[in-house]
């Protein structure tokens, strides 16, 4: 069956554009904005991701990063995205979908941070909402999960407000900051009644665009 296809899509040249923000896949000269902002939101950032490596910000370790990801993409496994300001190009954070599962489940992970200057501003809902097409339509994808913890409001609110339901309870579900910690656990379902999720002045959200400040293309 059609279905159960897997999808090759060349996603290095997928740019995802909104209203406000930008989404493409992370590349070589991105390096110095995305450690300049990590190392600025560390401490911002730790209670809520697994433990960084100690080279975690290095070129080296960059570099690694940026191969993992475009050998998951040829793979299908994994579809990460840098998350621009459309303004004027500044990176805000990131989103990714991964652990994909195709066969009877045609499903995927999506997770995110976002930069302790730009959090609270409504850029990640934005985000959130121009993968989501991405995921249903151009992947075929019949499921979104993600999961936070339950003391992250920020987090329950962003994904109650893109549409996604609340599943379950996972005690000691992921490890982070060093701590197994309890996870509260959603979906997305591609026929979901969901809220508007092309929003107004939108590019389409399945081309390759080339609105993107001079500087951050690709």
């Amino acid at each position: 069956m059609a279905f159960f296809r897997s999808v090759s899509y060349p996603a290095t040249e997928t740019v995802l554009t909104g209203e406000h923000v930008v989404l493409r896949a992370p590349s070589q000269q991105d390096f110095a904005a995305w450690s300049s902002l990590r190392e600025e939101s560390r401490g911002f950032l730790k209670p809520w991701e697994p433990q960084w490596p100690a080279d975690d910000l290095s070129k080296a370790s960059y570099r690694r990063r940026l191969r993992r990801y475009s050998r998951e993409m040829r793979e299908d496994r994994s579809y990460p995205f840098f998350v621009f300001r459309r303004s004027d190009g500044e990176l805000l954070g990131g989103a990714t979908l991964s652990n994909l599962r195709r066969g009877v489940a045609q499903c995927a992970t999506l997770g995110y941070w976002m930069g302790e200057p730009y959090a609270g501003k409504g850029y990640m809902s934005e985000a959130v909402r121009l993968i989501l097409p991405f995921a249903f339509v151009r992947l075929r994808l019949h499921r979104v999960e993600a999961a936070c913890l339950p003391r992250n409001a920020a987090s329950i609110t962003l994904l109650e407000k893109v549409g996604f339901r609340r599943e379950g309870y996972a005690r000691r579900y992921l490890c982070i900051d060093g701590q197994w910690e309890d996870h509260i656990l959603y979906a997305r379902l591609a026929d979901d009644p969901e809220p508007q999720i092309v929003m107004a002045g939108a590019r389409s959200l399945f081309e390759p665009d080339t609105g993107l400040p001079e500087k951050e293309t690709l």
